[in-house]
């Protein structure tokens, strides 16, 4: 099921961040397998402003994986989406997706956009199969272009990266 996320899923989302970014390690990218999930204050604001969803587990109310939204350029850009790996393969990051789409279109926004690994299999690659596409940089928004900045000065290049865009 899916659902807006709540202050009492709060410490499970950092731990379903973890737990998916284990499979960074596995393709060379320790780094981002060891950094910090969002900090409970910053998971607490994207539930304030209603911009947070959980799926949750079969037989329980427990997240099993999450998506954040912010606003980019007249878009819903996707902050964040992780599955936990024990829940992955599932279409959850899809349907997490699909919920954003939905936002955005209840919103009035004419696309989803998100910044990505350009190429780790689950990142780019899978969501070019869900009809996003690369959005060049010279045709990239204001908005767009200082998310990409501030990834670029978080050291997040030390991997290719892109942005990509898919329409509502």
């Amino acid at each position: 099921m899916i659902r807006p996320a709540e202050d009492r899923d709060l410490p499970r989302l950092q731990d379903v961040e973890r737990a998916a970014g284990v499979a960074f390690r596995d393709v060379g990218m320790a780094a981002i397998a060891d950094d910090d999930p969002p900090t409970l204050a910053t998971l607490r604001a994207y539930c304030a402003a209603g911009r947070a969803w959980v799926v949750t587990g079969d037989a329980d109310d427990v997240p099993v994986a999450y998506l954040l939204l912010d606003v980019v350029d007249g878009a819903a850009h996707v902050e964040q989406v992780s599955v936990h790996p024990a829940h992955a393969r599932r279409g959850l990051g899809r349907r997490l997706l699909g919920t954003a789409t939905g936002w955005a279109a209840d919103h009035g926004l004419d696309a989803v956009t998100l910044t990505t690994f350009a190429e780790v299999p689950w990142n780019a690659p899978y969501y070019a199969r869900l009809g996003f596409t690369v959005v060049p940089d010279d045709e990239a928004g204001p908005g767009l272009r200082a998310v990409r900045r501030h990834e670029r000065d978080l050291g997040l290049d030390a991997w290719p990266r892109v942005a990509m865009r898919r329409p509502v």
